[in-house]
């Protein structure tokens, strides 16, 4: 308990999935949460949990993709808790699993990147100013074992997740000296809704492909990666940035 204790954290993608068991976990620990996801029910659903718990944080309509959406979630949690420590980018979309280069599709491929690569840069862009006023701060984003390796995803989600890996190797660089630390996780398959049509009796095949890939032989929980982001979030790792660090079963030792 209390591992961000006095903390802000900024959470995308809180609405379901990953983003909202970190939202869930963060508030646990102490942290002041600001929830944001264009999933306007379900993140006011887990706002209310946090509450009804006995922690703190507010729920924001944010498309990560907007830089006024950006400027004007990073302003609220400023006037709400006062300052900004930690910049969890969740939110992102799955594209097609199946999409050669020769076959993707140009339209689908700006869609990607604009929500999974240019959406950590805008909250990384206007989060960091508030982190440097505050003497420093951690950014988490989650990205994909894609980013690392071929044939897990879609060409155009894995060349966003990819470029996460750029940016957050940067970020880690230049603000260094001035305490902001930036990390990556790459997950494996996590049971989260965006997996869900893995659990399709048409993925059948595609399910046990991903299983046989996996030496610890199952999908991983969203809880998995909350603990990991709840780490690299807290002092705990204070000497860790520019990491890319797996939560995904093994899938990157084989």
């Amino acid at each position: 308990m209390n591992r961000l204790s006095g903390k802000v954290a900024i959470i995308t993608g809180a609405g379901s999935g990953m983003g909202a068991e970190q939202a869930r976990l963060f508030a646990k620990e102490g942290a002041k949460v600001i929830g944001g996801d264009m999933n306007t029910e379900g993140l006011q659903n887990v706002i209310d949990e946090i509450k009804a718990a006995g922690g703190e944080a507010i729920g924001v309509k944010l498309n990560i993709s907007s830089p006024e959406d950006w400027q004007s979630t990073v302003k609220t949690a400023v006037e709400t808790y006062g300052k900004v420590n930690v910049l969890v980018n969740t939110a992102g979309v799955a594209g097609p699993f199946i999409a050669k280069a020769a076959e993707h599709d140009p339209n689908e491929w700006d869609k990607l990147l604009a929500i999974n690569l240019k959406g950590a840069f805008l909250g990384s862009k206007y989060s960091i100013p508030e982190m440097l006023k505050a003497g420093g701060g951690s950014i988490v984003t989650i990205s994909s074992i894609a980013a690392a390796l071929g044939g897990q995803g879609g060409t155009g989600y894995a060349a966003a997740k990819a470029g996460l890996s750029g940016l957050t190797r940067n970020i880690a660089v230049d603000y260094g000296k001035d305490n902001v630390r930036a990390n990556v996780i790459l997950p494996g398959q996590i049971k989260t809704p965006m997996s869900a049509v893995l659990e399709t009796e048409e993925a059948k095949e595609s399910k046990q492909y991903y299983l046989n890939k996996t030496p610890l032989g199952h999908f991983g929980d969203p809880s998995d990666v909350a603990y990991a982001a709840l780490f690299l979030a807290s002092d705990e790792s204070k000497f860790i940035t520019g990491i890319e660090l797996p939560v995904d079963g093994g899938v990157m030792a084989n």
